[in-house]
This record gives C-alpha cells, sequence and structure tokens, in this order.
C-alpha cells in the first residue's frame, strides 16, 4: 500500500485549503497544488506522508524547513507563507510559482537555448550569493528544485543547514547525481559547504546546456572518479569552461556565484538581439 493521504482535487487538506491535483513530492513528503482560502490564491501544500507522522526525524525535517524559510527573503526562492508542525497531518505552505520545473522542461524539450539558458544560471547565482551571505547551504541543488519561473525560483529547503553544520557533516547528504566530492565522502574529500552548492549548479547547468547528465547514471557517484562528459558543440566555449569551472574536484578550485555571475553577464550582452520579421516603418 503506498504511503498516501489518499487524497483528490477538492478534498481538504486542511481547515482553508483546498486540494486541487498533485505536483509530486519525495519519500517523506507529498506534494500538492491548492488553493488557500485565506490568501485567495493558488498555492504548493507539502504534506508530512502518513508512514512518516510519527517519525521524529520527519517533524523534525519540517520544522527545520520552516526555521530556515523563515529567515529567507530573496526573489529567487519560493516564500513560505504558513505551517501546520502539530497537528494529524503536518504541512506547509509554499508560494506557487508559474512554470514547470527544470527537469521536466528538459525532458520535454531538451537542452536550453543559450537565451534561457544564460539568464537562468545568473538567476541562480543570484540566490546561491545571497544565501552565502545568509550562511546558508542548500545542499540539494538539482533541475528537479529548479522552477522556470520569472526570475527562476530555487525550491526544497530540507536538507538546508548553516555553513557551520554543513561542515561538521560527516555522512552524506543530498541527491546522488548533484552531490560535489565532498558531499559523497564528508571529511575524506573536503569539508561541505558554500562551494558545494557551486558543483550543484555546476552539475544543474551542464544538464541544462546539453540535455544529458554531466556523469554516468548507473554508478552511484561516478564523480568520483570520472571525468564530466563532453559538452555539445552548441555550447560555446566561454559557457562550456564556465560550467567545467564548477564541477572542479577540489571546493577550493570552484569559482563562487559572484564571479559565475560577472563572466555569464557579457556572454548575455553579446547574444544576437530579437526583432520582428517582416517590413520597418521609417519615422
Amino acid at each position: 500500500m503506498s504511503d498516501t493521504w489518499g487524497l483528490a482535487g477538492g478534498d481538504a487538506i486542511a481547515p482553508g485549503l483546498t486540494a486541487v491535483r498533485p505536483v509530486g513530492g519525495g519519500d517523506v513528503y507529498e506534494a500538492w497544488l491548492a488553493f488557500d482560502d485565506r490568501l485567495y490564491a493558488p498555492v504548493v501544500v507539502k504534506i508530512v506522508r502518513p508512514g512518516h507522522v510519527d517519525r521524529d526525524a520527519s517533524r523534525s525535517g519540517l520544522v527545520r524547513e520552516v526555521e530556515m524559510l523563515s529567515r529567507l527573503s530573496h526573489p529567487g526562492i519560493a516564500r513560505l507563507f504558513s505551517y501546520d508542525d502539530e497537528g494529524p497531518r503536518p504541512y506547509l505552505v509554499l508560494e506557487n510559482v508559474d512554470g514547470p520545473d527544470l527537469s521536466t522542461l528538459i525532458a520535454t524539450h531538451g537542452y536550453l537555448p543559450l537565451h534561457q539558458l544564460l539568464p537562468l544560471g545568473l538567476e541562480l547565482c543570484s540566490a546561491l550569493h545571497y544565501l552565502r551571505q545568509q550562511d546558508v547551504c542548500h545542499l540539494d541543488l538539482k533541475p528537479s528544485n529548479v522552477i522556470m519561473g520569472a526570475p527562476a525560483r530555487l525550491i526544497d529547503f530540507s536538507v538546508a543547514m548553516d555553513a557551520k553544520q554543513a561542515a561538521d557533516l560527516t555522512d552524506p547528504v543530498g541527491s546522488d547525481e548533484y552531490m560535489a566530492p565532498e558531499q559523497c565522502r564528508p571529511g575524506e574529500l573536503g569539508t561541505v559547504g558554500h562551494a558545494s552548492d557551486m558543483w550543484a549548479f555546476g552539475a544543474t547547468m551542464f544538464r541544462a546546456a546539453a540535455g544529458f547528465r554531466a556523469y554516468d547514471r548507473e554508478r552511484r557517484w561516478a564523480q568520483l572518479d570520472q571525468a564530466p562528459f563532453g559538452l555539445p558543440h552548441v555550447v560555446p566555449p566561454a559557457v562550456a569552461d564556465l560550467i567545467l569551472d564548477c564541477l572542479a574536484p577540489r571546493a577550493e578550485h570552484r569559482p563562487e556565484p559572484h564571479e559565475v555571475a560577472e563572466r555569464l553577464e557579457p556572454l548575455l550582452a553579446n547574444l544576437p538581439r530579437a526583432h520582428l520579421s517582416g517590413f520597418r516603418i521609417k519615422l
């Protein structure tokens, strides 16, 4: 039997929150697009799955995410509106961003053209720079955690933590294919920190630029002993070099978010300007 609340469109998630349709989730949460009567607007509700309600780790994870999001305020991070961590169906209510996640967009349409790829990189760097200033490490940046709104939004802070907590990690944290080497083997291969998010940024941008992942999916943590695949020729050398710099095995060799942004901005400025075809009127 699947670990779900068995909700359907029109059901009440909680007083004032009406389910519309499922929008994904993971092992601990199910996620729903819902209508919030208080806000009188659509929202996303993350609900702790029934099998996790009585698990202290799952409830404390929800509280940790609430506390983290309550500290953050940035255009590139989905906002927290409300939560209930004590009721029979613990949940949190998040901003609904109008757009697909990056993973779905790539699966549907393939790699992103430069006029989408470069702004995405700048927007993610903006959010990562802000998190660095707040001394927060996301630790799970990946295409499915990027919603392609205007601007793109970073979501899912369920494993995010302060930099000091990240540096003290002794066990792996993150999603296998988007984990920096030091996240796979904390201590042995370096200290987990802000540079770990830049590695995940590089892996995310690689997939967006190429349409495929940077490393072999069939082996866990192939990034520990395999060089990244080559990027397609449609990716300009300056963009490819930047992405590969972020995938440097050693944390100290990776650029910081503002350095990446400074390299992306002139590339975006030099893209051909779009114009309407057809006749022109001389004034």
